[in-house]
């Protein structure tokens, strides 16, 4: 009965754990990264990359991720000389690769998909889309399992801008 319960105990701690819940605003994230679709180069975030990183996670399916992605672009495209970087993770099926080039094929910044990126210090990826912005430092500055899902061009300019502003 006493490891029935341990066992239990110790699933609702992965679960937890799983869900993102120890990542804290302020603190380092550990490192993440992706190889990117259809190329043979890999994006690493997290402390010492020197980039503020918008990293997008959406799917093909999903109406509020196709929706907010031109957004992410425009905001791309205003401030990458800036030392922007965004990384956008497909959570599509392998089986829906040619829908995913197809959505990609719209968008400059780098996309990359699930099965080739590691991002499990962000915990599990549970809602669509989910936004994560790290600073230059490696820096958690929004979770995207907190907040508003989406995100939008006001909402960019007000959190990334000052980031990229700072050294």
């Amino acid at each position: 009965m006493i490891h029935q319960r341990l066992f239990f105990i110790c699933v609702l701690l992965s679960a937890f754990n799983a869900s993102g819940a120890d990542l804290v605003l302020g603190k380092p994230v550990p490192m993440i990264q992706a190889k990117l679709l259809d190329s043979s180069k890999t994006i690493q975030i997290g402390p010492g990359t020197g980039k503020v990183t918008i990293i997008n996670f959406w799917a093909s399916w999903c109406a509020p991720c196709r929706a907010e992605m031109p957004a992410i672009q425009a905001y791309y495209d205003k401030h990458k000389s800036q030392g922007l970087e965004v990384l956008a993770i497909s959570m599509d099926d392998a089986r829906d690769l040619a829908d995913v080039r197809k959505v990609a094929q719209a968008y400059s910044f780098p996309i990359a998909l699930k099965t080739d990126a590691d991002f499990k210090a962000l915990g599990r990826i549970w809602r669509m889309p989910s936004t994560f912005v790290v600073d230059r430092n490696g820096i958690l500055k929004k979770n995207g399992h907190e907040g508003a899902p989406t995100v939008d061009l006001e909402s960019l300019e007000a959190l990334v801008t000052p980031l990229l502003d700072k050294p």
